[in-house]
C-alpha cells in the first residue's frame, strides 16, 4: 500500500463535522416581557395581600417585594438558560434549581416555527419553536422564547439547512430561486371568515370566559360570588332579557367571528423556501411555519355547508411526524376552491381523476339515518299527545316532522359527497356534509389497508375501506364502498401487495 509523502498533511474526510457553536443566552430585552407575562398569575394573590393587609404600608411593603421577587427570578431564569448548535445536534441548558440538558438531534427536526406576539414585537424579539414530530407535545420540542428576529431567521436557516444536509439522499435541489411565492391571500377574501364555523362561536366563547372569571374571581375582586349568582337569578326570572342577551350574542357571530378570523390570518402567505413550504399569517402574533416539503404526503381540502354555497374551502398538508398539524399543517384559509385546488396541485402536487360514486345502497343508508329516527320521535310524540292531549307533545311532532324533512336533502348531499378515486400517482377519498373532508394522499404513502363491516354494513352488502398512512390522521377511509369497489380499489393502487391473492400460483 502506498503512504503519502510525510510532509502532506493527511487527508480530510468527505463530510467534516460542523463546528460546534458557541453558547448563546436569549435577548436581554426578554426581561421586559417575563414580569409582565406573570402578573396575570400574581395579580389574585397581591389584591388578596392588599385586600388582607387592610392597604396598609405593610401590605404595600410585601406586594412590592412579590413583584421584586418576580423580576429577581426572571433575572436568574434568563441567566441560567442557553442553547448551541454543536455538530449534529441543538442543545438547549436550564440550570435555575437542578441542571438539565435537552438534546434534539437535527435529523430529527421536521420544521421550524417562528412567531411574534406584540410584546415580542415591540421589543423587536421572536419565538422560535422547533417541531421534532415526537408526540405534538410541548415537552418533546425545543422552544427558545426571547431571541431576536435576525437571530430567529439566523436559526431557521441554519436548523432547517443541516436537518436537511442529515439525509442528502432525500434531498433534490430545485433549480431556480431559493424562494418561491405560491400564494398570498387578498384581504379582501378575508370576508370569507364567518363562514368558518369555528369563528362563529366567538361571542359564546367571550361571555362564557367572563362569567368563568366573575365566579372565579369575584371574591377577590369585591363584588363576591353571591353577586354572580343574584345577577344570574334575576336573568333568570327575566327571561326576555336573558333571550335579549342571546340574540345580542347570535348578531354578533358574523362580526366578532370575521374579526377573530382576520386577526389570526392576515396577510396569509404561502411560499417554497430550500425544500420547505412556509406559511406565514397573523396580524397581532405573526407567525412563520415551516413544513419539510418531502415530508408532505397530501393535502385535505374541507368545507362545510355555508363554505360550500359561497364556493369556499380550507387546505391543510398531510404531512408525517407533524405535531398540532391543525394549526401548523394549514396551508391555506377560506380561498375559492378553484383557487385552492391550483394551489395545493402546485405547493404538493394535483389530482388529475375523477372520483367514482359509491353504490346507490350508500344514498338509502343515508336517507335512512337523516330521516328515519325524525320519523320515530314524531311517532312517539303523536302517540303521547293522544294519550294526555298535552299540546307541547303536539309541537314535538311537528318539528320532528319538519326535521325528518329537512333530512331529505341533507341525507342526498351526504350521499354526493362520496367518492374515491386514484390517478395513477395519488389516490383520493371523500366524505362528510356537514364538514366535507377530501384527503389526498400520494400512493407511496399508503402502508396498509383495512376492510370493515358494521352489522348494519352487512345487511346492506357494503364496506368501509380505510388506507392506512404513516402521516396526518393516519387512515383515510371510503365509505359504503361495494364489494367489487373494496376488492378492486386497493388492487389498483398496490397491485404488488394483492398479486399473489388475486392470482395464486398453479400447483
Amino acid at each position: 500500500m502506498t503512504q503519502p509523502p510525510p510532509h502532506l498533511p493527511p487527508a480530510e474526510p468527505a463530510n467534516p463535522p460542523a463546528p460546534s457553536g458557541l453558547a448563546t443566552r436569549l435577548s436581554p430585552k426578554v426581561l421586559l416581557i417575563d414580569p409582565v407575562r406573570m402578573l396575570p398569575s400574581l395579580l389574585v394573590p397581591l389584591v388578596g395581600l392588599l385586600f388582607v393587609g387592610g392597604f396598609s404600608a405593610r401590605s404595600y411593603a410585601w406586594a412590592a417585594f412579590g413583584v421584586g421577587a418576580t423580576v429577581v427570578f426572571a433575572v436568574i431564569r434568563w441567566a441560567t438558560f442557553s442553547y448551541q448548535i454543536l455538530g449534529d445536534r441543538l442543545e438547549i441548558k436550564r440550570s435555575l434549581i437542578s441542571r438539565s440538558v435537552r438534546t434534539i438531534p437535527l435529523e430529527r427536526i421536521r420544521g421550524v416555527d417562528v412567531s411574534t406576539p406584540p410584546m415580542h414585537r415591540l421589543l423587536g424579539l421572536a419565538v422560535l419553536k422547533i417541531d421534532t414530530g415526537a408526540s405534538g407535545g410541548d415537552e418533546e420540542e425545543g422552544e427558545l422564547d426571547g431571541v431576536t428576529l435576525h437571530e430567529a431567521e439566523r436559526l431557521k436557516s441554519v436548523l432547517l439547512r443541516r436537518a436537511r444536509a442529515a439525509h442528502p439522499e432525500q434531498v433534490s435541489v430545485p433549480a431556480g430561486p431559493s424562494e418561491r411565492p405560491l400564494f398570498k391571500v387578498p384581504r379582501a377574501w378575508l370576508l370569507y371568515g364567518p363562514l368558518s364555523g369555528a369563528y362563529l362561536l366567538t361571542p359564546f366563547a367571550l361571555a362564557g370566559g367572563a362569567i368563568g372569571l366573575a365566579f372565579q374571581w369575584g371574591d377577590n375582586l369585591g363584588f363576591g360570588r353571591d353577586a354572580a349568582w343574584t345577577v344570574g337569578e334575576w336573568l333568570w326570572d327575566h327571561p326576555f332579557v336573558l333571550m335579549a342577551f342571546a340574540l345580542a350574542l347570535v348578531l354578533a357571530m358574523p362580526v366578532a367571528g370575521g374579526v377573530m378570523y382576520a386577526v389570526f390570518n392576515w396577510d396569509f402567505t404561502l411560499k417554497s423556501r430550500d425544500g420547505y413550504l412556509v406559511a406565514e399569517r397573523g396580524l397581532i402574533n405573526r407567525r412563520s411555519v415551516s413544513l419539510e416539503s418531502r415530508r408532505v404526503r397530501g393535502y385535505e381540502i374541507v368545507d362545510g355547508l355555508a363554505e360550500r354555497w359561497a364556493g369556499v374551502v380550507r387546505a391543510w398538508a398531510i404531512v408525517t411526524g407533524l405535531g398540532d398539524s391543525q394549526t401548523r399543517g394549514q396551508l391555506l384559509p377560506d380561498v375559492p376552491r378553484a383557487v385552492a385546488v391550483h394551489v395545493t396541485g402546485e405547493a404538493v402536487g394535483p389530482y388529475r381523476a375523477d372520483l367514482r360514486r359509491h353504490p346507490p345502497v350508500a344514498r338509502n343508508r343515508r336517507l335512512f339515518r337523516a330521516v328515519v329516527p325524525w320519523l320515530v320521535v314524531a311517532g312517539a310524540a303523536g302517540v303521547a299527545a293522544v294519550l294526555t292531549a298535552s299540546p307541547l307533545w303536539w309541537i314535538l311532532a311537528v318539528l320532528a316532522v319538519l326535521l325528518a324533512g329537512v333530512g331529505v336533502p341533507i341525507g342526498l348531499d351526504r350521499y354526493r359527497s362520496l367518492g374515491h378515486g386514484y390517478d395513477g400517482v395519488r389516490l383520493a377519498v371523500r366524505s362528510g356534509s356537514l364538514r366535507r373532508s377530501q384527503a389526498v394522499v400520494e400512493r407511496r404513502a399508503v402502508v396498509g389497508w383495512r376492510l370493515r363491516q358494521t352489522w348494519f354494513q352487512r345487511r346492506a352488502g357494503v364496506y368501509t375501506l380505510t388506507a392506512g398512512v404513516g402521516a396526518g390522521k393516519g387512515g383515510y377511509s371510503a365509505i359504503d364502498v361495494s364489494q367489487e369497489q373494496a376488492t378492486a380499489f386497493p388492487a389498483e393502487v398496490t397491485p404488488d401487495w394483492l398479486a399473489p391473492f388475486l392470482n395464486p400460483p398453479t400447483p
